[in-house]
């Protein structure tokens, strides 16, 4: 289904940047995918990531700074990029509170970068990046999904911040350049090849380990969990949407169905078949208390409806985390007997 060329990927060897990618080679595209591999997480599991990529001879890895204006701006001008898929940022709630200073370098420069790099080059058509459902700040529960059209004016962390920076400053190149853009809310994405400072990974692997879970908020978080696949469902379905010239929309990509933190972890403890010794925390700085998202918006605009319910999803993700263990495990998979 190509446009005629490539697909600009930031973030490539990232969780979702890796899934993106693999669906979008798989339908035929190019793809020129961009990943700094920066120490967060594991690096060997973004190494990994891209060497799955790298075999197919229609993407090229590109290793860079998101937050360099020059090598964005060559690698739009340069290829020819009508459309981008912009996932590379500083991921993270609680490490917002150690290093705040990674979030403006990736999130609000390499934004920055990325709108820039569009605009002088002129050609691009759409401008599909990721924003976080953590725009919506700390609320209740409630019976309604949080809503595109809500105000987003009190995030409970500097990551949420940067993330509702970022679409502001979206909506600014929209109405002042022309250029169409899409900003995607993620809710809770998880599922195989995931990032393992999430908490169902880490909860995963201190179960089978026989170490002990830190459950925060005192078990009664909530939050709306989105297998990976549908996630991509969603990203390329809106890819395929472009807005019309100077429009940027909005728009929640989450499964619609908050699940109790408790609720997730006997899900995982089924699929284990162990388990977990909980200890309960306190809510710490910068969570919020649940996540729900409305998804009209999306499923009008491309049908979208996610497919995974979590219990599958996890089965999935222990089946992957498990096939990783046997294979000699990579970071700190390789402790589990």
């Amino acid at each position: 289904m190509s446009a005629g060329g490539p697909v600009l990927v930031t973030g490539a060897a990232g969780f979702i940047g890796h899934a993106v990618s693999e669906r979008l080679l798989a339908r035929g595209e190019r793809v020129i995918g961009l990943d700094n591999f920066n120490d967060y997480y594991d690096v060997s599991l973004k190494e990994t990531r891209a060497a799955r990529l790298v075999v197919n001879p229609e993407f090229r890895l590109v290793r860079g700074d998101i937050a360099s204006p020059e090598l964005l701006a060559e690698l739009v001008a340069r290829n020819g990029i009508q459309r981008i898929v912009h996932l590379a940022a500083q991921a993270g709630v609680r490490y917002s509170l150690e290093k705040p200073f990674a979030y403006e370098h990736s999130n609000l420069k390499g934004h920055l970068a990325v709108l820039e790099a569009a605009r002088q080059a002129g050609g691009v058509t759409h401008l599909v990046y990721a924003s976080s459902s953590s725009v919506y700040g700390d609320r209740p529960l409630g019976t309604n999904g949080f809503r595109e059209d809500e105000p987003c004016t009190a995030p409970a962390s500097l990551y949420a911040a940067t993330k509702r920076s970022c679409e502001l400053m979206s909506g600014t190149y929209a109405s002042l350049y022309g250029l169409p853009q899409s900003g995607l809310r993620f809710f809770t994405v998880y599922g195989p090849w995931g990032r393992p400072d999430m908490a169902y990974y880490g909860f995963t692997q201190k179960i089978l380990l026989g170490q002990p879970i830190e459950v925060y908020g005192e078990g009664k978080m909530a939050r709306d969990f989105t297998y990976i696949d549908d996630i991509v469902d969603g990203v390329v379905g809106v890819l395929d949407r472009p807005p019309a010239t100077g429009e940027h929309r909005l728009l929640n990509i989450g499964d619609c169905q908050p699940v109790g933190l408790m609720e997730m972890i006997s899900t995982i403890e089924r699929a284990l078949g162990r388990p977990a010794v909980k200890l309960m925390r306190p809510m710490q700085p910068g969570d919020v208390t649940a996540t729900f998202a409305d998804i009209s918006a999306i499923r009008t605009l491309t049908g979208y409806d996610p497919k995974v319910p979590l219990a599958q999803g996890i089965e999935r993700f222990v089946e992957w985390y498990l096939s990783e263990i046997e294979q000699g495990g990579r970071g700190p998979t390789a402790a589990v007997a």
